[in-house]
């Protein structure tokens, strides 16, 4: 059975590509170099904003300390714009509302630097308690590495057995088995069906609501339950 279930942020519970989108073509703006059209973000995204910089930028201009001073930058500037045009996805908060009212742990592994979390999370999610929500912290290898996963295991208490990772890229199936945990993908987020297929997702949903069949919830007028 099913206790925990962790999720990806970016492309999996929120849609963030617009305002990561505009922070980095605004730095590349006042650089004076080439920006880029909204869709080439959803391939520069998924291994934090440090990569996607790295991938934004044109090459001469990957030098580790310019790397590091747009990364600054871009950093503060999304800092004050992350919430512009952010949006869970449809049926998404419903979907964590019923999960948590079956009895179901829910948790939060994100590439995104481990400061912005908290605030995302009590603005588009108040109504949901997740056991805990992590990013990207000093120290600690980001995703695909595993530790994330192991760290809120931990937290809750649980085996890998009981955990379902959810996420829309290949980065996120390659922690999930990186971490001995199933993997969920999902179509709605930044990537597409055959990439979510090479990397050997174990299941693959269209809708936030296909993950509570998944886990065997159904809702009744007074409560959900797993079947």
């Amino acid at each position: 059975m099913t206790r925990l279930i962790i999720f990806d942020l970016d492309g999996t519970l929120l849609y963030t590509l617009e305002d990561l989108a505009d922070s980095c073509n605004h730095i590349l703006l006042k650089h004076q170099l080439p920006t880029h059209p909204l869709d080439n973000f959803r391939y520069f995204v998924g291994n934090g904003i440090k990569k996607l910089v790295e991938r934004a930028l044109p090459e001469d201009k990957r030098t580790e300390p310019f790397l590091e001073e747009f990364f600054q930058e871009m950093v503060a500037y999304y800092d004050l714009h992350k919430a512009d045009k952010t949006v869970p996805y449809p049926g998404i908060v419903e979907t964590l509302e019923k999960l948590q009212g079956a009895g179901i742990m829910l948790a939060v592994a994100s590439n995104k630097v481990n400061k912005a979390m908290a605030p995302l999370m009590e603005q588009y999610f108040p109504s949901i308690h997740f056991t805990t929500f992590l990013g990207q912290r000093e120290g600690i290898p980001i995703k695909p590495h595993p530790q994330i996963v192991f760290d809120i295991m931990q937290a809750a208490n649980v085996t890998a057995e009981e955990t379902l990772y959810v996420g829309d890229t290949a980065v996120d199936m390659k922690t999930a088995h990186n971490a001995g945990v199933r993997a969920v993908g999902v179509l709605w987020g930044f990537r597409d069906r055959q990439e979510l297929e090479s990397e050997n997702a174990e299941f693959i949903i269209e809708s936030a609501k296909d993950l509570l069949e998944l886990c065997g919830s159904e809702q009744s007028k007074s409560q959900a339950k797993l079947i």
